[in-house]
């Protein structure tokens, strides 16, 4: 009687699709935002998107450029956008931080490159969020350049993802802002913020979560989560052309830290900003956020921009013509405050 040996079947062969990234997918991805990036383009631009790296050659109208770069993400807004199934005005939210940060050196934005991780590839939601930063490059006027995809299979929960955005600009040497020329008597600009922008989102979250708040709740006329999401505003191209038609002394630009901690970033160690919280209104959003979250007045000026998304320190004989310059060019400005004689261990910035 003859006997047969069962035998294990052959292993199933294993690609890196059943590891978990799809190649294919990332294929798709840079095909749908070339025409994205493509309207982003300067002249300097010497290569395009897929490229192992990119290449942009300084304009030849500065003497002596001077390189800027920054690097921001968005934080936890990003855990809203997931809920909400908002994935464009984040990279909107994402060019502004960087180029925005830039700007305050008085730096011209000139590309910008961006890093998308995630867990598994939803070429539909990452098409968005390019094209969201797309649309913040063009609103800056920097050539979104090149960027990052990054399929990481278990490193992200289904659904999630993360952003890294990266400015370059270039400033020429002798215009660098310093701020070392801020003196007493220079008036503080406030340029209007479009909402809570990309800072204390963590905050927001728990006001919402802790208060069972419904997103598509009604909030004067708008749902909510529409006031909540709106992207940050980009100050870039009305600055550049306040700069080129009189001298600004110093910029700051309003993220985490809010007024308290951003404005003593760009003054010398003698001076100090007084601002007048009386000159321009807390908008509605953030009475709101107070109120819902008992959140101390203090408290709102180091977390949140209050509605000042940009300050600028200018010379007084300067100030209501740079006011009607930032107007004219679609902005909400106020002047909120004035730089005096600082006092032995006072802040840097005072709220009355």
């Amino acid at each position: 009687m003859t006997s047969f040996k069962r035998e294990n079947p052959p292993p199933t062969p294993l690609s890196y699709r059943a590891a978990g990234v799809d190649i294919d997918a990332g294929d798709r991805l840079v095909e749908n935002i070339k025409p994205y990036a493509k309207r982003t383009m300067r002249p300097e631009v010497l290569a395009g998107i897929g490229g192992f790296g990119a290449l942009f050659e300084i304009s030849k109208k500065y003497r002596q450029p001077v390189l800027v770069s920054g690097t921001d993400g968005v934080g936890t807004k990003l855990k809203l956008a997931f809920q909400a199934g908002r994935h464009d005005s984040v990279g909107i939210d994402l060019v502004a931080m960087s180029v925005n940060d830039i700007l305050v050196q008085g730096a011209e934005p000139l590309f910008f490159l961006d890093y998308f991780a995630c867990g598994r590839l939803d070429v539909d939601t990452a098409t968005l969020v390019v094209k969201g930063i797309a649309a913040g490059c063009e609103q800056a006027g920097c050539a979104l350049i090149g960027g990052e995809t990054a399929e990481m299979p278990g490193m992200y929960p289904e659904g999630e993802y993360d952003l890294a955005g990266f400015a370059v600009g270039v400033v020429e040497k002798d215009n660098i802002i310093t701020g070392l020329d801020i003196r007493e008597g220079d008036a503080v600009l406030g340029l209007a913020s479009s909402g809570a922008h990309s800072n204390g989102y963590s905050l927001i979250r728990k006001i919402i979560e802790k208060n069972g708040i419904d997103l598509s709740t009604d909030f004067n006329g708008k749902a909510l989560v529409d006031v909540i999401m709106a992207p940050t505003r980009i100050y870039v191209k009305p600055v550049l052309e306040l700069m080129r038609q009189l001298p600004v002394k110093g910029l700051a630009h309003i993220t985490g830290g809010g007024l308290v901690e951003n404005i003593p970033r760009v003054l010398p160690d003698g001076v100090t900003a007084v601002l007048k919280k009386e000159t321009w209104d807390m908008p509605p959003l953030f009475r709101w956020l107070r109120q819902q979250g008992n959140v101390d007045e203090k408290e709102m000026y180091r977390v949140f921009n209050c509605g000042i998304g940009m300050a600028l320190i200018v010379g007084p004989d300067l100030a209501d013509r740079a006011m009607r310059l930032l107007q004219s060019a679609g902005e909400t400005v106020w002047r909120i405050g004035t730089i005096r004689t600082r006092a032995a261990k006072e802040a840097q910035t005072i709220i009355e």
